[in-house]
């Protein structure tokens, strides 16, 4: 076996499997470059570092399930008067969830709430965070079937140990009473300890008609609302002004 093969045997037994793959690569551009002992070495931790970093990353994005790729740069602000730039870039800043805080969007459909949502997500996972996206109405699957899908229970321990959960289309649908219980227990087990992001077409006052139970409705709002910025969004559908026709280039 050749010294080449000996270190890379002895860097995977070490766990640095990422370095062990790419250690020619990073012999033959140290002897072009004509590095020194420490420098080869800092060379290879260097790598291991950046390629751990860059799996975590990619990990962590296919954990967070987005539905699209939506950056907050991609958010046009002129077909969104009701939010400023100012506020935007203090929603990037991402203190927010430092301190706890929740940030609901509300508004109609097709005014930006679940692409805010969505590069809010990006933005977090790329500073750091661990982020996890669901609708709503697969949340409540989830949370009723976490006790006997594996899958189930999976996404619940990912969603629990979230920095930030991104509930989507939060109450587009009425819950019973046992559906009802389980999301109130999934938002105690957050409080204080995750942020979360909601967007809705209702106010938070008429989601007590969707949960039911009066007393279920107070405490969820109470632990939600307790640290909130709620955040309304107006104006048209942006999917229905920019929508194509398959008639647009025809001629009459």
């Amino acid at each position: 076996m050749s010294d080449l093969s000996i270190a890379q045997e002895r860097l995977k037994s070490l766990r640095m499997s990422e370095a062990s793959q790419y250690l020619p690569t990073l012999v033959k551009e140290a002897e072009m470059h004509d590095k020194s002992y420490l420098g080869f070495l800092n060379s290879i931790l260097e790598y291991e570092q950046k390629r751990r970093e860059e799996k975590l990353l990619e990990r962590r994005l296919k954990w967070a399930a987005f539905p699209s790729h939506k950056t907050l740069d991609e958010f046009n602000l002129d077909e969104q008067r009701s939010l400023s730039r100012k506020q935007l870039n203090q929603l990037k800043e991402l203190t927010w969830i430092e301190q706890l805080y929740n940030i609901i969007f509300l508004g109609p459909p097709g005014v930006g709430k679940t692409h805010l949502a969505i590069g809010l997500g990006l933005e977090a996972i790329h500073q750091g965070y661990k982020v996890m996206f669901i609708s709503m109405g697969d949340l409540v699957h989830t949370l009723k079937t976490e006790e006997i899908s594996r899958k189930s229970k999976t996404r619940m321990k990912r969603i629990r140990d979230a920095n930030l959960l991104i509930i989507d289309d939060l109450m587009f649908m009425a819950m019973d009473q046992h559906e009802a219980n389980l999301f109130f227990h999934l938002i105690n087990d957050l409080y204080n300890k995750s942020s979360i992001i909601l967007t809705s077409n209702k106010a938070p006052k008429d989601w007590g008609e969707l949960l039911g139970d009066p007393a279920i409705t107070t405490a969820i709002l109470d632990r939600i609302i307790h640290r909130a910025e709620i955040i309304h969004l107006n104006g048209d559908s942006y999917r229905m002004k920019h929508r194509t026709s398959i008639f647009e280039s025809s001629k009459v």
